[in-house]
């Protein structure tokens, strides 16, 4: 009996001791759901610490059966505090613990599974353990007061035990001590207190009223008034590539070609040209190589990042206006094709991924230039005219190669034909892996500029879960302020000031000013 009270009063201690810590949303109960399985009522107090640790302890305790005389027993106490790490922050996702565990059993004739402990299926054993463990577990928030959690880990104990010949006999034979490995595993169901606070939607906390305040009354200090702005996804090397190359799009901007587009006017289109009459790629004509080289250089650095993908390549192969259209039509896509080949050869891209369209004569091209034209030459109005009025491709040509005795014509081949004989790489196309991150701090910025401190409060756990994001740094810095961790905030503000964010530079500025 006496015993047994020392136990009572040891958890009461250690209850109270943890108690003492305890203040408004840092504490979670737990249970132990395999536990109860096996009929040990258990429950864990939980309390945060910081945003990353958490201390708690375990306590279960199963009483039956407890007539003397059933042969079969299995009664303990269970007492296990323990320490928590959180790589995100503190109930949320991964943690990291180690735990101290401590029992007392009286254990007779009860088959373990996985065949463990096989000797007490034969005789009594009643004694004490002792042991350290470590685990690994992960946290699912399902709302405001709950979450389910799961940990899997081994703890290595010493425990001195005294072994009887029967489970109701007091015969004692014998006290044994043995270090032992013990598998430790849980699911639980927690339950968080006082919760997390509800999203507050736009509009709903009305404005307090506005008092006269009297000559003679206090000065109150200015609020913080915090500038958040709202973060850019971040889109992978391709989003950072299309900032400067606009012949990178994302896939939502995508649209087929047709033969009505003047693609010398798109923005940032690249060109590889070819010679009169050919489709083979020649790297020393005009401009080709340096084209090629940048081709496949944007194509392989989006292929080879995690957080972007090509989704589509578009090359458009194009033949000048003379000739036979039959033939024109076959050159134009094989000048796509050896494109489409080239950076095939220097970056593994599927066939599935590519447009490879052979435009024909471009004679859409070839009105836009001549249009472009006419300012230096007139005669090159005419020609215009002429395709305007002219569906029929042969007799176009035949027309504009008599206009003012074949003059304008040779014009057109030495100034015109020679820019219509390319491939044209006119969009790569792509998308990118959702940034989580930056929904989450525009959330919580969101929540920042509320009067609620439930909302600040809640705009600071969600920002703990992105604290590596350099992204997250002002909101951070502010929600921690508004926490009433001013400390912290100025150390937070100062270093993402430091690493050039503008936003925090101005926050510090607005304390300064407050401050003094």
């Amino acid at each position: 009996m006496k015993k047994k009270l020392n136990y009572r009063k040891t958890l009461v201690v250690l209850l109270l001791f943890i108690t003492q810590s305890v203040s408004a949303q840092q504490v979670t109960l737990s249970n132990n759901l395999l536990y109860d399985i096996w009929l040990t009522p258990n429950l864990r107090m939980g309390v945060r610490l910081s945003p990353h640790w958490s201390m708690g302890l375990t306590a279960g305790y199963r009483p039956w059966p407890s007539d003397d005389n059933t042969s079969k027993k299995w009664k303990h106490l269970l007492l296990a505090p323990d320490v928590r790490y959180w790589t995100d922050s503190v109930n949320v996702h991964h943690f990291f613990g180690v735990n101290l565990i401590y029992s007392h059993y009286n254990v007779a004739e009860v088959k373990f599974p996985f065949g463990l402990w096989k000797s007490v299926r034969d005789e009594r054993r009643q004694g004490d353990l002792g042991a350290i463990g470590a685990y690994y577990g992960y946290s699912w928030p399902l709302g405001r007061f709950w979450n389910i959690e799961a940990h899997i880990g081994a703890a290595i104990g010493y425990t001195k035990f005294d072994r009887f010949e029967c489970g109701h006999c007091g015969k004692k034979i014998g006290t044994e001590k043995k270090v032992f490995v013990l598998p430790q595993a849980g699911v639980s169901i927690v339950y968080n207190i006082p919760g997390r606070p509800r999203k507050v939607e736009e509009g709903v906390m009305p404005l307090p009223p506005v008092m006269e305040v009297p000559a003679t009354a206090a000065v109150v200090e200015k609020p913080f008034v915090p500038v958040l702005s709202k973060v850019a996804d971040f889109k992978g090397r391709a989003g950072q590539l299309q900032q400067e190359n606009p012949v990178v799009q994302h896939i939502s901007n995508y649209r087929p070609y047709d033969r009505t587009r003047i693609l010398r006017k798109e923005k940032d289109a690249l060109f590889v040209h070819f010679d009169q009459g050919k489709f083979q790629l020649n790297a020393n004509y005009r401009d080709n190589q340096r084209v090629m080289d940048r081709i496949v250089d944007i194509t392989r650095q989006i292929v080879t990042d995690s957080a972007s993908s090509v989704k589509k390549i578009q090359i458009i192969g194009l033949a000048s206006v003379e000739g036979v259209p039959a033939s024109n039509e076959r050159l134009a896509q094989n000048r796509a094709l050896v494109l489409q080949k080239y950076i095939q050869q220097n970056v593994t891209v599927p066939d599935t991924l590519f447009e490879t369209v052979g435009g024909g004569e471009a004679w859409s091209e070839f009105r836009d230039l001549l249009n472009d034209m006419v300012p230096e030459n007139a005669q090159l109005s005419k020609a215009v005219e002429i395709i305007d009025q002219e569906n029929d491709v042969n007799e176009r040509e035949r027309r504009i190669r008599q206009l003012d005795n074949g003059r304008t014509w040779t014009y057109i081949k030495e100034h015109l034909l020679k820019d219509l004989r390319n491939s044209g790489y006119i969009r790569i196309y792509f998308d990118y892996v959702p940034d989580k991150a930056a929904a989450t701090i525009n959330e919580a910025s969101e929540l920042l500029t509320t009067d609620c401190i439930d909302c600040h409060r809640e705009a600071l756990r969600l920002l703990q879960t992105v604290r590596n994001d350099e992204r997250a740094q002002n909101a951070l810095a502010t929600a921690l302020w508004l926490t009433g961790q001013k400390d912290e905030a100025l150390s937070t503000f100062r270093r993402a000031a430091a690493n050039g964010n503008s936003d925090a530079q101005e926050n510090l500025r607005r304390l300064e000013i407050i401050t003094e």
